[in-house]
């Protein structure tokens, strides 16, 4: 792999790179899934530019060193997307990847959400809905406002249908008002949630503006493009009077045809069969 030195941490910022990770972490996807017949697919395959983007450039990490002192911290927030984070630490290097084969299996370390001290790199434990921001921002207010640490920044992925829950919006005005300015939260903004559309179960409208309402600097980008993600942490990292929110528009099922824009495999696991189709679609080309 081609690497610059970033701290302890070795990224990278060859684009062409960067896209043939996120394609082997959606086949991890469908592999884990399949093998465990339980789980989700359309968030964790919408978000592996996301997290290509996060573990693979923009975090400050050692794989090495899980634990190091000077490393950023991610929160995921929506921890049924835990398939995606999986993948990305096991490529990353903090536990071998064959077992990504045990997901979900009775006794596995790799659960159907994240629990911290199970896996090296984990934070914190997700599972229910609309707690990773509050988590995120209380790290981040204690990095900034009491150990006044200015070179280590708090990252959170949250998902769009998750937002419907009260709790964001209390950590939303919590991070407006001490203006964490080292606190990078992003939405997967894929429309999708297990009972239909987001519009037509809770319409989440102008998210921007409601952010911005709240005192947040906002951005919008193309969650399915590595370096989109990658440039908008860094405008993120540049803001420093103010946390950021980055509305990342992603497909969900991405990659596979017949599970994007489906609602329907929020909440699903393909079949052995399903498996091989899908893993025939992300072997036909890089995903662009």
């Amino acid at each position: 792999m081609t690497a610059e030195a970033l701290g302890t941490f070795a990224r990278t910022d060859d684009d062409a790179e960067l896209r043939n990770i996120a394609r082997m972490i959606r086949e991890d996807i469908v592999r884990m899934l399949a093998a465990a017949g339980s789980g989700h697919s359309a968030g964790p395959l919408g978000l592996a530019e996301l997290l290509t983007a996060l573990y693979f450039n923009i975090l400050r990490h050692n794989p090495a060193d899980p634990d190091w002192p000077e490393r950023d911290l991610f929160f995921l927030s929506a921890g049924h997307t835990a398939p995606v984070l999986y993948a990305a630490l096991a490529r990353a290097g903090y536990f071998p990847a064959a077992e990504l084969a045990t997901l979900r299996q009775l006794g596995s370390r790799l659960q159907g959400h994240p629990e911290r001290g199970a896996l090296p790199g984990i934070e914190s434990t997700s599972g229910p809905l609309g707690s990773g921001l509050s988590q995120a921002a209380g790290y981040a207010h204690v990095l900034r406002n009491i150990d006044r640490v200015k070179h280590r920044f708090v990252y959170a992925v949250m998902g769009d249908g998750e937002i419907n829950e009260g709790n964001i919006w209390e950590a939303a005005m919590f991070a407006g008002k001490y203006r964490l300015g080292n606190l990078i939260a992003f939405i997967d903004r894929n429309n999708i949630q297990i009972d239909g559309a987001t519009e037509d179960v809770m319409p989440l409208t102008n998210l921007r503006a409601k952010w911005e309402a709240f005192d947040w600097h906002v951005l919008e980008v193309d969650g399915n493009s590595v370096r989109a993600v990658i440039d908008a942490a860094n405008l993120g990292k540049a803001v420093t009077w103010a946390p950021t929110l980055v509305i990342a528009h992603t497909v969900p099922g991405r990659g596979v045809p017949f599970m994007e824009y489906d609602h329907r495999w929020h909440g699903l696991p393909p079949s052995p069969a399903q498996a091989d189709q899908a893993l025939a679609a992300l072997r036909g080309g890089e995903t662009p």
